[in-house]
């Protein structure tokens, strides 16, 4: 299992699937590379995949107080310098997203093309309150509750009707798997991400190939809010799945990927 040492001394676990130019996947907050199992087949056909657990997450170490956002940044640098990447196709999902738009504002020449998956500019007043309710869920230290609590907010109406047994299911895999030391991490990156805000000049200053990927069901990032970073990036498309949450790379595998793809087939080094 590769890891990355950072500066301060944390191991941070990463996967490499595949051949290609590199794309290198950050996951939303509460995901871990193993979250991404279901796509790794199929996105390693066409790019050198690149998973990484950022502090805090899946099976990379743990921190011992908070940090802003930006602590992840020089990690994810650092990452492409270890495996000799110049510049890559870069993908953020959720709080992955957040990270994103961080490195393609301070390290644009890293970035090749940006993909933000259900992600917003700043966090709103709404979401800032969901994740205080993420917050007090998790203090219970109880994976079941949390997984009533918080879990609801992120998939859509469609897929709790088809899929209420998995998801149960999924409820009794987080009361037996989910540590406080899981809980504790997860609070960690829950107040890092408070105060988030990439401002609109920031945001005409990503110059680089852009796809935004929402859900027109997402009760934390709508759409109507990823509209503001879509007439702002310069060089940008725009794509929302129909009949899906903010999980949708979850909810609609096949079609998250298509977009995905697709995008990556268009900016793909001749």
């Amino acid at each position: 299992m590769p890891t990355l040492r950072t500066e301060d001394g944390l191991e941070l676990y990463y996967e490499v699937h595949g051949s290609g130019e590199p794309l290198l996947l950050l996951g939303g907050i509460m995901m871990s590379a193993a979250s991404w199992a279901q796509h790794v087949p199929v996105l390693s056909r066409h790019v050198r995949l690149i998973l990484l657990d950022m502090r805090d997450q899946g099976r990379s170490g743990r921190m011992r107080g908070e940090y802003p956002l930006d602590i992840h940044v020089p990690d994810i640098i650092a990452l492409l310098d270890e495996l000799e990447i110049d510049r890559a196709h870069i993908m953020g999902v959720s709080y992955g997203g957040q990270v994103v738009q961080r490195i393609a504002r301070t390290h644009p020449e890293r970035v090749k093309t940006l993909i933000l998956a259900n992600v917003n500019p700043y966090i709103t007043n709404l979401l800032a309150e969901i994740g205080k309710a993420w917050e007090v869920a998790a203090a219970l230290y109880d994976g079941e509750r949390f997984f009533q609590l918080a879990v609801p907010f992120i998939y859509s109406r469609a897929f709790y009707a088809k899929h209420l047994e998995g998801l149960r299911q999924r409820q009794a895999m987080f009361k037996n798997t989910l540590t406080q030391e899981w809980f504790d991490g997860f609070v960690r990156l829950c107040h890092s991400a408070m105060g988030f805000r990439m401002t609109e000049e920031d945001l005409r200053r990503l110059e680089m190939p852009t796809l935004l990927l929402g859900a027109d069901e997402d009760q934390l990032t709508p759409p109507r809010v990823m509209e503001e970073m879509y007439e702002a990036i310069p060089h940008c498309e725009f794509v929302t799945l129909p009949g899906a949450g903010h999980g949708a790379c979850l909810e609609r595998p096949d079609d998250f990927m298509t977009v995905v793809i697709g995008f990556l087939a268009k900016h793909r080094e001749m």
